[in-house]
């Protein structure tokens, strides 16, 4: 009998709230992952709006495809792919970041240390590098730099080593479970309640997706398809991905003067803060993979 992995959406009804300014619109749901989002927001939509959805998950286009409404379509790309919509062309840019419940609980898919599986986490199975393929071959320098700054270890160099160590000995890692075991023994203190895995696999996983520099596009990429009006709401789960949405949207919503041209006028801001929202304690508590959710609302201006 197959399993099937269920999936509770962060913040739903608030980022559908934030998101929606007309129900007649299109608008784009960058990271459809289960659909949580989509439904939502097809529900809220008119007979003229429509819905364009994007993922990089075999799985979750799948899932997409249960979705019977002439009014909603996935493509099955990455959310850099924003750019291939028209200028001005949406409403609004929804991208709810990091790896959905499904992904993390089936342990074929190599993103949780708590589950013994194969070491990929991919996003996308039918292309790319895995994890296992990418510590099988990259020098002990880039393995610390990936896990210090991908998932803001302070054993990194460690940890490192042990792979390294590993590989010479016995062969590359393979599975989840050889790597967090690794990670447990080269990790001598951790915050109580994180398993010591928990950064470095973070950090493999934003490096195996790209996932920052793909977040960068997809936010350059917005400013382009916003419709005057159009609202950007971004749901993040770690700090560099957060820092990423809120260092973006902080730099376009205030004018900026060309130092070389003192006396031209400034540049106008291209995006006005909305608002910045965190899952409510209810939430958390019925499901706490919220916690560390924090989503940020901007809004094309007319410029």
């Amino acid at each position: 009998m197959e399993t099937t992995w269920q999936h509770t959406t962060v913040l739903l009804n608030e980022a559908i709230e934030a998101l929606i300014t007309r129900t007649d619109a299109t608008y784009a749901d960058a990271t459809f992952g289960r659909g949580g989002h989509s439904r939502l927001l097809l529900s809220k939509l008119g007979r003229e709006g429509r819905l364009i959805a994007f993922d990089k998950d075999p799985e979750a286009v799948a899932e997409a495809a249960r979705i019977q409404d002439p009014r909603f379509s996935i493509r099955h790309e990455g959310f850099r792919a924003l750019s291939s919509l028209g200028p001005r062309s949406v409403a609004g840019v929804l991208m709810d970041l990091g790896v959905s419940s499904p992904q993390i609980d089936n342990p074929q898919r190599g993103f949780s240390f708590r589950n013994d599986g194969p070491l990929d986490m991919r996003m996308d199975t039918t292309r790319g590098q895995s994890a296992a393929e990418w510590l099988a071959t990259a020098d002990q320098g880039r393995i610390a730099e990936v896990i210090r700054d991908y998932g803001e270890e302070r054993f990194a160099v460690q940890i490192a080593k042990a792979v390294v160590a590993r590989r010479q000995e016995r062969g590359p890692l393979a599975t989840t479970a050889e790597l967090a075991e690794l990670v447990a023994r080269a990790v001598k203190t951790r915050e109580p309640g994180q398993d010591p895995a928990t950064r470095t696999f973070q950090a493999l996983r934003i490096l195996v997706n790209a996932e920052l520099e793909e977040l960068q596009e997809a936010l350059e990429a917005s400013l382009d398809i916003l419709q005057p009006g159009g609202r950007l709401v971004v749901i993040s789960f770690h700090s560099l991905e957060d820092r990423i949405a809120k260092q973006f949207i902080a730099r376009h919503s205030r004018e900026v003067v060309d130092r070389r041209a003192p006396f031209a006028p400034p540049q106008p801001m291209k995006l006005r803060a909305v608002a910045r929202i965190k899952p409510s304690d209810a939430e958390v508590a019925s499901n706490p993979r919220a916690r560390s959710a924090i989503m940020r609302v901007a809004e094309r201006t007319e410029a």
